[in-house]
Formats: C-alpha cells, sequence, structure tokens
C-alpha cells in the first residue's frame, strides 16, 4: 500500500474511532422550570437566534453536534453557556444586565465559532444595541431569581 492511501486510511480508522468517545453525544435539553418575561418579542427573537442556543434549554442539536471532534466543542459550549447563565432557569440568580451587556458590545458574545455557522448569531450593530436594551429593560423589570 502506499503512503498516500495509508495516510487516508489513518485518518478514516481515526475518525471512526473518536466516534467511540462518549462525550458529546449526550442531547439534553433540561425542563424549563421558569422563563424570562421578555419585554418584547423582538428581544426574545435576537436572544433565541443569537444566545438560546447555549443559554437556554430550547438548544437546537444540529447535524454536526452528533459527530465527533465537532460535538465536543457544541456540548462544550452549550454546557458552559448554561453554567454561566441559563434563562430557562429564570427561578435563579442571572448574571447582572451590564455585564452582559459589555459581552455583547464587545464582541465577546456570541463566540466566533458559533457565528461562522449561525447567521442569526451575525449581530448588526443596530441589532446589539437592540438587544443589549432588550435585556436591560427584561432584567429591570422581570429580576431573576424570584
Amino acid at each position: 500500500m502506499s503512503w498516500p492511501r495509508s495516510i487516508v486510511l489513518g485518518v478514516l480508522i481515526g475518525f471512526l474511532a473518536v466516534q467511540l468517545i462518549p462525550y458529546g453525544h449526550s442531547h439534553h435539553n433540561p425542563a424549563v422550570t421558569k422563563s424570562p418575561r421578555w419585554d418584547s418579542p423582538r428581544t426574545q427573537q435576537l436572544f433565541a437566534g443569537a444566545c438560546g442556543d447555549c443559554h437556554s434549554n430550547q438548544t437546537s442539536w444540529p447535524w454536526y453536534s452528533y459527530v465527533a471532534p465537532s460535538s465536543w466543542l457544541v456540548k462544550h459550549d452549550v454546557d458552559d453557556g448554561r453554567e454561566a447563565m441559563n434563562v430557562s432557569h429564570w427561578d435563579q440568580p442571572q448574571p447582572d444586565s451590564g455585564e452582559l451587556a459589555e459581552q455583547i458590545q464587545g464582541g465577546e458574545m456570541p463566540p466566533t465559532q458559533y457565528k461562522i455557522i449561525h447567521g442569526a448569531a451575525r449581530l448588526s450593530a443596530a441589532e446589539k444595541a437592540a438587544l443589549v436594551r432588550g435585556i436591560q429593560r427584561t432584567w429591570a423589570a422581570d429580576p431573576s431569581g424570584r
């Protein structure tokens, strides 16, 4: 067997082998215990498109979330996102809206790897401003943790 074929075969076997690693296979969307009363449908729509997959229990699990190694990144991002803030558990304390505003306006959120694949997460400056205003209004009118 020639070395190019050996390399291709090795990569294929490696790809198939990593599918056996169990991390990233569980795609659990826990029950929603309480949701915020959004200030407007537009805020809810912007949040769902840019933030909802990682910061709620209403995650959409695309096909690549079932294939390693991309499934590992998706699972890690969702777990980290839900731990940092989860609007599906509005009955528990959530981060301050000012902190969220800084992350959105500073371009930290949504993360680059998410924006590459999800068009709704690529917010214009006006959409970012609308989302930040909506989050601040929502947090003020309906504080979490109650």
